[in-house]
């Protein structure tokens, strides 16, 4: 019987459902067609598999070809399947052993010469072949993103030849190689190059501990971005799940993985002109956006009010659920973003409003316009907010003092506090429910009265209630893990809490 069937994977979101590749050999007139239904880029590999069978000194077979791509339902794009269909043609051919296919998945676009070249979404497919212990061929060039999981028999190949000659028996394909350091980037951005600011650099660690959002405001020149750059430097090592989801992202982005950084915490800081897809993701063929590749990492919106007010609304949802489901009409695809939001804003279009050595240019209805643009839903959900004044040149030029504390000192603080938090809810303080809110803060009678009359005082939401508990029980997990909440945790969370400056 002329049938073979190989296993590929394809890409979609962040999953890698399988595809079965059937390849049938029939009488008729010489032809090629590939069904299950095909994008442009697979409909095209039979001219790409042809040439590549016939430049690796094999015959192409002079019959009707079907190739089937299983299930059918599922939509296929992209060069990933060119391997797979070319070893299902010689497999049906009797040129290579058919057998050898079994408990084997193949990854790869071939060029016209043979040769393999680099796909996208490798590790995705990796971690589902993982689950089934089966064994995965992929081209060098992904050599060192297939690297990152041991687990998972990974060889790596040049060519068609050499795939064929290994699967004839003639010589063995070797696994991939790549040095992985388990640690973050030491070379990150150090707290220490921020000059005083005592008060953002508090913020910057209790948003740190608890994965909270955070909202810089100040005159221009004042450290906001140098503060926003040194966050992932401060947050906890990523464990091995959390780097490989990274990875994950980065890899059905088409973004290359390093192995050398491959822990390291993401920092994505788009530009204010950004679009609404660029930002969540998108397209006709739907891919992730920055925050997404910001998953397990920080989101960084410089000039905060300068982006498109549309754009910044569909942040809402993803800062609530940690996910973004993007949905078509043929398909809904389901992307991880689990990031951190550090913006930053001037507190008026020129700038320097409040400030006592620079005059205001603007008047009072251009400054409402400005500070407008933020809506009031999405200041609801961020947890912090505070003020970067302009910090004097004497403190710039005078000796560090000992409250100048560089990255290391403070990730160890924000470490052990969130091993508080860990150790208690099994998670970040700002992914905690409600039920679990009320129980851990453990609010006496009259904090309880003080803290409600405030939230009355301040007109503040139930959401902004929940969100200003978990900044506190943040706050007291710093303060060596504190079993229950004072009023001075609770004051200094509503301090975060007013927005002074857009509430103005």
């Amino acid at each position: 019987m002329s049938l073979a069937v190989t296993l590929s994977r394809a890409q979609e979101g962040v999953a890698a459902p399988q595809v079965m590749v059937e390849v049938h050999l029939s009488g008729g007139l010489p032809s090629t067609s590939i069904v299950g239904l095909p994008e442009a880029a697979v409909r095209e590999a039979r001219d790409r598999v042809r040439v590549a069978i016939q430049s690796a000194a094999f015959e192409y077979p002079n019959r009707k070809v079907t190739v089937n791509l299983a299930p059918a339902e599922l939509p296929k794009d992209g060069g990933r399947f060119d391997l797979a269909i070319a070893l299902g043609i010689l497999a049906a051919g009797h040129q290579v052993p058919r057998e050898k296919l079994d408990d084997c998945e193949f990854l790869g676009e071939l060029a016209l010469s043979g040769q393999l070249r680099p796909v996208s979404g490798v590790l995705p497919a990796l971690l589902r072949a993982r689950a089934r212990g089966r064994r995965v061929v992929v081209p060098r060039a992904n050599a060192e993103e297939a690297a990152l999981i041991p687990e998972v028999d990974v060889r790596v190949a040049d060519s068609l030849t050499d795939v064929c000659s290994w699967l004839r028996g003639a010589h063995e394909l070797p696994p991939p190689t790549a040095t992985l350091t388990l640690t973050g980037d030491a070379a990150s951005p150090d707290l220490i190059d921020v000059r005083g600011q005592l008060q953002a650099r508090r913020a910057l660690e209790i948003a740190a501990v608890g994965g909270h959002h955070l909202l810089l405001v100040g005159p221009p020149g004042t450290g906001k971005s140098m503060l926003a750059e040194r966050l992932p430097g401060i947050l906890p090592p990523m464990s091995e799940s959390e780097a490989l989801e990274t990875c994950a992202v980065m890899s059905v982005a088409g973004h290359p993985v390093d192995p050398a950084h491959w822990r390291r915490r993401p920092f994505r800081a788009p530009h204010h002109t950004a679009s609404a897809v660029a930002l969540v993701g998108g397209g006709s063929q739907p891919r992730p956006g920055e925050i997404s590749l910001a998953h397990n990492g920080v989101l960084f919106l410089d000039e905060f009010p300068e982006f498109s007010r549309h754009v910044l609304e569909v942040l809402r949802e993803p800062m609530e659920s940690g996910q973004i489901l993007i949905s078509r009409a043929a398909r809904q695809l389901n992307f991880p973003a689990q990031f951190q939001l550090v913006a930053a804003m001037n507190p008026c279009p020129c700038g320097y409003a409040g400030e006592t050595r620079q005059r205001c240019r603007c008047t009072p209805d251009q400054v409402q316009r400005y500070r407008a643009r933020i809506s009031g839903p999405l200041l609801d959900r961020i947890d912090l907010s505070v003020e970067v004044p302009t910090v004097p040149l004497a403190d710039l030029t005078s000796p560090r003092s000992g409250q100048d504390e560089d990255s290391a000192t403070v990730r160890k603080r924000v470490v052990r506090a969130r091993q508080h938090a860990l150790a208690r809810a099994g998670r970040p303080n700002a992914e905690i429910s409600t039920r679990e809110l009320e129980r851990d803060c453990a609010l006496g009678p009259s904090e309880r009265r003080w803290f409600d009359g405030a939230l009355e005082r301040l007109g503040l939401s139930a959401r902004a209630y929940h969100r200003t508990l978990r900044v506190a029980r943040t706050i007291a997990d710093l303060d060596n893990g504190a079993a229950a909440l004072d009023r001075q945790h609770l004051a200094e969370a509503l301090q975060y809490r007013r927005l002074s400056l857009l509430s103005d």
